[in-house]
């Protein structure tokens, strides 16, 4: 299957394909296929297409998402910039959902990305680090996301459009 990469592309036919994706979700929550077996397909299917995207090229995801960061990423990300938490949150960040210990970027995109890649890139927070979140297990219970990133990220894109290739179709 051909990769395809162009976030124009992609945009669109994430709107065109709205409800087959919604369609697809459906389907693969009643498929009589065991979780971990669905993980594993899966996986493979992500570790393959992933060796032909390279994300720091694309970055659409600072540009359309943003991460959840707990204290933890806070304090990592204020010091790979070299100021403190508390700076960095009065710069940069946002209460998330009024949740007092969960922070968002306060624009899009992100204020730190440059030419499609984190300017604090070793020390991202690990949301950012795992998007899109593919490689974890128990796909099947985030298929929610994965619907909202299929017309944001190639990976996803990809992935979900051989998924439904190798079982719906």
């Amino acid at each position: 299957m051909k990769i395809i990469t162009d976030l124009n592309y992609i945009e669109q036919m994430g709107r065109k394909k709205d409800d087959e994706n919604w369609d697809f979700r459906t389907y693969l929550k009643q498929l009589d296929i065991a979780s971990e077996e669905l993980d594993a397909i899966v996986h493979q299917i992500t570790a393959e297409v992933s060796l032909q995207i390279d994300c720091t090229e694309c970055g659409n995801c600072c540009k359309q998402v943003r991460p959840v960061l707990d204290e933890d990423d806070v304090s990592e990300f204020a010091r790979g910039l070299k100021i403190s938490g508390a700076e960095l949150k009065g710069q940069s960040l946002r209460l998330h959902d009024n949740t007092p210990s969960q922070y968002q970027f306060n624009a899009l995109p992100c204020p730190y990305l440059e030419d499609s890649r984190c300017s604090n890139y070793e020390c991202r927070p690990k949301g950012c680090r795992s998007y899109p979140h593919l490689h974890k297990d128990r796909f099947i219970s985030r298929l929610w996301g994965v619907v909202a990133n299929y017309s944001v990220c190639p990976i996803v894109f990809n992935v979900y459009e051989r998924l439904k290739t190798e079982l719906w179709h």
